[in-house]
């Protein structure tokens, strides 16, 4: 397979930010963006300190380890500073036949994933509402849809968040509903989680979308 492996290191670069393999090195990174203003975290699992960040990190490397996810430091290019986390997770590849509760085979470069979902996103304060999540989210679907030949990329989040959903809305993807009673909260209740994605046929006109704000 040509393009980005999965077995090894990966960077995407962008005009504003570098996506980069997280690793215990963005630590401090991590725990100083988490740690500038956390009033916007209610919803979202989001490391406190450093051994606070290490944890997180070790967490997101097992996960990476499973073959299944594969865990972003952001990185913003004009300052040269971590400014948070994002991930690709639930890569799975499609066979045929598929068997009822068959997974399919674990990722690698030669079976690239045909579904994802972008999770797992957090951005220090400074860095929301500006060019960093517009462009983390190209960069990661374009990996998807077009080095990977992926069919779908998945987002989702807290049905509450309403921030959260609206980004998710302003990316182009489309509302698929909300998944009741679906996994323990951040506060402590039970999420309902608010589900969205973008399919390989919609890409085109969203790529162009997500150039385009990014152009202004």
């Amino acid at each position: 397979m040509n393009g980005v492996p999965l077995s090894r290191p990966m960077v995407l670069t962008g005009r504003y930010v570098q996506l980069e393999r997280l690793r215990q090195e963005h630590a401090e990174g991590l725990a100083a963006a988490a740690a500038r203003d956390r009033s916007s975290y209610a919803f979202t699992t989001v490391p406190d300190g450093l051994d606070g960040a290490r944890a997180y990190i070790d967490l997101a490397m097992s996960k990476e380890r499973a073959g299944r996810a594969v865990p972003f430091a952001v990185r913003r290019l004009s300052d040269d500073t971590v400014v948070g986390s994002t991930s690709l997770l639930d890569l799975d590849v499609f066979t045929w036949p598929r068997v009822a509760g068959d997974t399919g085979p674990v990722p690698d470069d030669e079976h690239p994933p045909t579904v994802a979902e972008i999770g797992s996103t957090w951005y220090a304060a400074d860095a929301q509402r500006t060019p960093v999540n517009t462009e983390c989210k190209l960069l990661l679907l374009a990996l998807v849809l077009d080095t990977w030949r992926g069919l779908r990329v998945t987002l989702k989040t807290d049905a509450r968040n309403a921030r959260s959903r609206a980004a998710i809305e302003r990316l182009g993807a489309q509302f698929e509903g909300v998944r009741r009673a679906h996994t323990p909260a951040t506060d402590g209740g039970v999420r309902d989680t608010a589900y969205y994605s973008i399919v390989a046929a919609e890409w085109p006109d969203v790529r162009t979308a997500l150039e385009r704000r990014l152009e202004r």
